[in-house]
Formats: structure tokens, C-alpha cells, sequence
């Protein structure tokens, strides 16, 4: 593994225009073709390598089969190596979808994000892409308000529009969230004020209508999607020879769940929560920058279906006995071939499993499982030798772009200076056996050790 360095950042910045000859998207067709022209020509001729698509189908959303448009993205992004980031869709018919009783918008949040009318849109399903849900800047209340404006939303909460996960095959989407703005619900008008009509309830960008001022407000996830598009062409920028891979694992492991997003979803569980926040919002410092006792180690590497990689993993003494609490997040990313034709929409799976407490030997014969040339049975090691990471590999195995983290606050040096950390892929339909991917694991530690120093030393990799 190599050890992250720092970086000051410039990015650009490029746009196209896809059309719609009558208005309206075509599935089947016209959009993805158009979207393939489109982004191939932004990087054929201007060299893009982070896509935004602030655009989705209002009549498409998710369901057991990803769109024609979405399997177009999850192709190029392969293809061309790009980061192509995509809105997770707006819920436009929320006030009206209650009836009479309108003012339940209020009353029933959030529990309606999980209605069936406010799934994500296509093509927010694709596997290979980020797609972005959106969060709430604050109440949207105004000091002149009257009590007959009500606010749905707090500061750093799911917008009350934005649209849930998850994915085909239970693939986690929205991968993140960020920020696109809230409504508030006038009881006296019986209708929602968005950002397009209070720049409170919004998110300043330029206006359409110039003539009128530069700058408008508007809400919605086609505002948050574009601030993740920032922070990974930002990281882009920084890191010139990352992978679109790489560039997803950092961006997931700097990821957090807002706390007052977390106050207001601790009823549900943690599925649940992972539909609507995804990994949550990226923290672009923590992407970008390591800390005395916070260090990022990552590495890119190519892997063969139904094979393992053992990365050993040193544990600094500091940070097995320091009291305080201590983590270890792991990100995983990759970019399987994809066809929308099948039920198993992904050619290849991958996971990862953090041991301890074992030789290198001991963890390659647990492994062996996943060798078709081993023979024989593997040898099983003891649960309190797997780290428990969370999720588990159940809950993240089926997504392309994965995080778990293990937490510890005791003394954990009886498991010795050494861990290892297992990649495996696992084949499916692809006929195509190499599997290219980016691994990233973050230390961190409460107490202020020098964790940064202890681990120059580059981690090695061992087939």
C-alpha cells in the first residue's frame, strides 16, 4: 500500500448538453445514445474525467432491471475510466401525494421516504457511477415567518424531495449525500415553498434567467449531485494518476453520516438509514490530507476472478495500546463488466475481511476456499480473530464501491503488530478473468499519537 500524501488542489471544469428532441426522455434509445456521444466527446476532445449528470427520468423509477441509460454509464465509466457522478431524482408530486391531508408532508417525516413513490429515478441505478442524494442546509424558516409555515427539515437532514436506495440487487444507493436544499409546508396556501421561491429553503447558483441577477436559488438533488462532482474532480486534480476507482474509495472513506441526520434516523435500522444517506457526506480534507494520529494508506491493484490478495496491514504499538478510541475504515472500489440483459446484473463480486491475531500462513489457508486449483477443506479461524466490521460483508457485498469500519477501545496488542487484510473476487458471467480495483484503509486514533511517523513503511502485497 502506499502512503497518501498532500496536495494543493486546482480543478476545471467542463459541461455538456445533452437534448431532447421532444422534451421527453426515451429509455430505450434516444437518451443513451445521446448520453454516449455526449460524454465520449468530453473525453475524447477536452481529456474530462469527472461527469455530472443532474438529469433523470421521472418515469423510471428503480426497479428489478437498471435502465438502458443506466447500463450505457456503468459501460463508459469502465471503458474510460471516469468518475461519472449522477442525481439521485426529486420527489416532485410530494404535497399532492398525501391528498386532502396535505400537511402529513410534516407529520409523516421522515417515514414517507420509504414509500414506494419515492424510490430513486434511473438512472441513479447504474453500478459503476456515484449517484447523490441530498441533505438539508437548515430549516428554511424565516424570522417573519407566521406559525401557518411550518419546516419539515433540520440543519444536516434528508431533504424531504430526495429519493432512496437501494439499487439492483440491493446495491447500496445513493452512494452519498450532500447538500441541495429543503421545503417548508404553508398550511395556509397547502402548498410546499421550495428554493426556487426562498433562497432559505435553496441553494445559491447562477440564474437561468440573467436578465433578472446572476445568482437564484434553487433545491433539489440536481444541486447536490455537482458539489460531490467538485470534491472528486478536486481529488482528481490532486492525484493526476488515481484511478476513477481510487478516487471513489477516497471519497467514500472520508465519508460520515451528518450527526443530526443520525439523531433523526435512530429509530431505524441501519439498512434503512444506508437507503436514504448512502456512506453520507464527504469530507474533502479527510480525503485529501493525512494527520498525525489519522493516516490514509491505499493501493491499486489488478486481481483475478476467484482469487484473494493478503495485504499485511502493521499495527503501530501507539495505536494498539493508547487509551482511547481507535478505528480502522476500509473502502473498497471496483468496476465490473456490466449487462443489463441478466439477473446478475454484475460480472464479477469482490469483498474484504480484516483478521488479526493469525499468521500469514493461517489466513491464506482460510482463504483457500476461494482457489479452484486448492484442494481440501480450509482451515476456519475463530471469530475473535475476524474483526467485526460494519456492516458486514452481507449488507455490503452486492455494491461496487464499499466502507465498513471496525471500532475498538481497549487494548487490542495481544493480537500483535501485524493484521491482514483480504481482497477477494469472485467470478460471475464475465468472460474477462482480470478485475482492476482500489483499495484504501484509514487508522485513526482519539489520543494525539504520532501514528503518521510510525507507518512510512509501504504495506506488501502477497498473491
Amino acid at each position: 500500500m502506499l502512503e497518501q500524501k498532500s496536495f494543493s488542489a486546482r480543478f476545471k471544469i467542463a459541461s455538456a448538453r445533452v437534448l431532447k428532441s421532444d422534451g421527453r426522455f426515451h429509455d430505450s434509445e434516444l437518451v443513451p445514445r445521446q448520453m454516449d456521444e455526449a460524454i465520449r466527446r468530453l473525453h475524447d476532445e477536452f481529456g474530462c474525467k469527472v461527469i455530472n449528470i443532474s438529469l433523470s427520468d421521472p418515469a423510471r423509477p428503480a426497479s428489478t432491471k437498471p435502465s438502458a441509460w443506466a447500463a450505457v454509464l456503468d459501460d463508459l465509466a469502465r471503458e474510460l475510466d471516469l468518475i461519472i457522478v449522477v442525481a439521485a431524482g426529486n420527489r416532485n408530486d410530494l404535497a399532492s401525494s398525501f391528498g386532502a391531508a396535505r400537511e402529513e408532508v410534516v407529520n409523516r417525516y421522515p417515514q414517507y421516504l420509504f414509500d414506494p413513490g419515492n424510490r430513486l429515478l434511473e438512472p441513479g441505478t447504474a453500478a459503476n457511477v456515484i449517484t447523490v442524494g441530498s441533505i438539508s442546509v437548515g430549516n428554511g424558516l424565516r424570522a417573519d415567518d407566521d406559525v401557518a409555515v411550518r419546516a419539515i427539515t433540520g440543519s444536516d437532514q434528508p431533504s424531504p424531495f430526495s429519493r432512496i436506495g437501494p439499487g439492483v440487487s440491493e446495491i447500496v444507493k445513493p452512494d452519498f449525500v450532500d447538500y441541495g436544499g429543503t421545503c417548508l409546508f404553508d398550511g395556509a396556501a397547502q402548498q410546499l415553498l421550495k428554493g426556487d421561491s426562498r433562497s432559505e429553503a435553496g441553494i445559491i447558483c447562477p440564474n437561468s434567467n440573467y436578465l433578472a441577477g446572476l445568482l437564484g436559488s434553487k433545491c433539489g438533488t440536481s444541486l447536490a449531485a455537482p458539489l460531490l462532482a467538485h470534491k472528486a474532480a478536486i481529488l482528481r486534480e490532486a492525484f493526476p494518476q488515481a484511478s476513477a476507482n481510487l478516487i471513489r474509495t477516497l471519497l467514500a472513506l472520508s465519508s460520515e453520516v451528518p450527526a443530526m441526520a443520525k439523531t433523526l434516523l435512530s429509530g431505524f435500522d441501519h439498512d434503512d438509514i444506508v437507503r436514504i444517506v448512502g456512506n453520507g457526506v464527504s469530507q474533502l480534507d479527510r480525503a485529501l490530507y493525512s494527520n498525525d494520529n489519522r493516516v490514509i494508506l491505499y493501493d491499486e491493484a489488478v486481481i483475478h476472478s476467484d482469487h484473494f490478495l493478503v495485504y499485511e496491514l502493521p499495527i503501530p504499538e501507539d495505536f494498539q495500546s493508547t487509551k482511547g478510541s481507535k478505528r480502522i475504515d476500509v473502502a473498497l472500489a471496483f468496476d465490473p463488466p456490466t449487462r443489463r440483459t441478466r439477473e446478475d446484473y454484475l460480472g464479477h463480486t469482490m469483498s474484504f475481511d480484516l483478521f488479526r491475531g493469525r499468521t500469514l500462513a493461517d489466513v491464506f489457508d482460510a482463504c483457500r476456499k476461494w482457489l479452484a486449483s486448492e484442494q481440501g477443506e480450509p482451515l476456519k479461524i475463530d471469530g475473535k480473530y475476524r474483526c467485526k466490521l460494519e456492516p458486514s460483508i452481507t449488507r455490503r457485498g452486492a455494491s461496487t464501491l464499499q466502507r465498513a469500519t471496525y471500532l475498538a477501545s481497549k487494548d487490542i496488542s495481544h493480537y500483535g503488530d501485524t493484521w491482514h487484510l483480504v481482497v477477494r473476487c469472485e467470478s460471475g458471467w464475465s468472460p474477462v478473468s482480470d478485475q482492476r480495483f482500489a483499495i484504501a484503509v484509514e487508522m485513526s486514533h482519539e489520543a494525539d499519537i504520532q501514528l503518521h511517523s510510525r507507518l512510512q513503511e509501504r504495506l506488501r502485497v502477497r498473491v
